[in-house]
């Protein structure tokens, strides 16, 4: 299949990239060129910013794809370019979306893709609401050949999957834990997540692509598996063979602070007990399932950051928060204690 990328190269889509690479279908990417290094042999990129509409119209002039996958449009006005550069010449068109636009509070732990989309949180999530909203209004009036994919909390090598972090990622976190401090879980760390590995996404997605079913149609691709944020920060050092101190606040204490964005973050998501079912990805893809388990996973990505300098990248800001922070909590239980 002759398959067109917008993006192509992050988190979720660099693992797409590779399976198709692999699987010998004809893989063209349009981006920056950050990461071509990466990149299998087979793959083409045709270099573009594709906010530069002009530019990309003209390189992709002549082209048609049976599938073309946004992986990089966060409001409406992005995927109306969209539409201008690919009308007529996709015959699917697949939209990255995002698990965390579906109900907050959710009203019931177990999601499916009926769930209501309604996040007062976080503009992120009511963005992506609202391009699937733009999206769907296509396939009704045009025709336009649309499939929403949600992924939730997907990861690869590069990044920890964690609920607190600081503006540089995941690696201060990892160091303060290596390093035998303290860091911060939220909530009592016992409400239940679900993260995914990239690789196993994959599987999912490209199991989509050419599936006429899956047009005019929402999935949600996750693993099966649930567990504890106080079980990820736990895989997390035992990867590295340390104890893990943890020192517990709660989301809305922390969204309250203001230093960092946890009110989308962390009370638009994370914070949200969810199970997802998967059935109906299932249905369309047979044989699908997630075989990296939680802990397999953070072993693999730790060992993978601690061994790559790239990933290491500290945050002396979010660091120094994270001790004033907990400073400040213990001080306070420990007058509560003299009282």
């Amino acid at each position: 299949m002759k398959i067109l990328f917008i993006g192509g190269t992050g988190t979720i889509s660099m693992a797409i990239t590779r399976l198709l690479a692999e699987r010998g279908d004809e893989v063209y990417l349009l981006n920056r060129g950050s990461r071509t290094a990466e990149l299998p042999d087979n793959v083409k990129v045709i270099q573009c910013d594709i906010n530069d509409e002009e530019d990309a119209a003209r390189k992709l002039e002549g082209m048609e794809f049976d599938c073309a996958g946004e992986f990089i449009g966060f409001v409406p006005e992005q995927l109306e370019r969209d539409y201008r550069l690919l009308r007529g010449k996709v015959k699917q068109y697949i939209y990255i979306s995002s698990a965390s636009a579906y109900q907050k509070p959710p009203k019931s732990y177990l999601i499916t893709e009926e769930t209501p989309l309604e996040n007062p949180y976080w503009e992120y999530s009511r963005n992506k609401k609202a391009c699937e909203e733009y999206l769907m209004g296509l396939y009704r009036s045009e025709g336009f050949p649309v499939t929403i994919v949600r992924p939730s909390h997907t990861y690869d090598e590069r990044s920890v999957p964690l609920g607190v972090h600081g503006k540089n990622g995941s690696w201060q976190v990892v160091k303060r834990i290596r390093e035998g401090k303290p860091v911060i879980i939220h909530g009592d760390g016992t409400s239940l997540w679900t993260i995914t590995h990239n690789s196993d996404f994959a599987k999912a997605y490209v199991g989509l692509i050419g599936d006429k079913t899956a047009i005019g149609e929402a999935f949600h691709i996750t693993s099966d598996e649930s567990v504890s944020w106080n079980d990820i920060y736990k895989a997390i050092a035992d990867a590295m063979g340390v104890e893990l101190k943890a020192c517990h606040i709660s989301s809305e204490m922390l969204a309250a602070m203001g230093d960092f964005d946890f009110t989308g973050s962390l009370i638009g998501d994370k914070a949200n007990s969810v199970i997802f079912d998967n059935s109906k990805v299932k249905a369309h893809v047979p044989g699908f399932h997630a075989e990296v388990s939680v802990r397999e996973g953070i072993r693999r990505t730790v060992e993978y950051v601690l061994a790559h300098e790239e990933c290491q990248k500290d945050d002396e800001e979010f660091d120094k928060w994270c001790d004033e922070t907990i400073e400040a909590i213990e001080k306070l239980i420990k007058e509560k204690k003299v009282k």
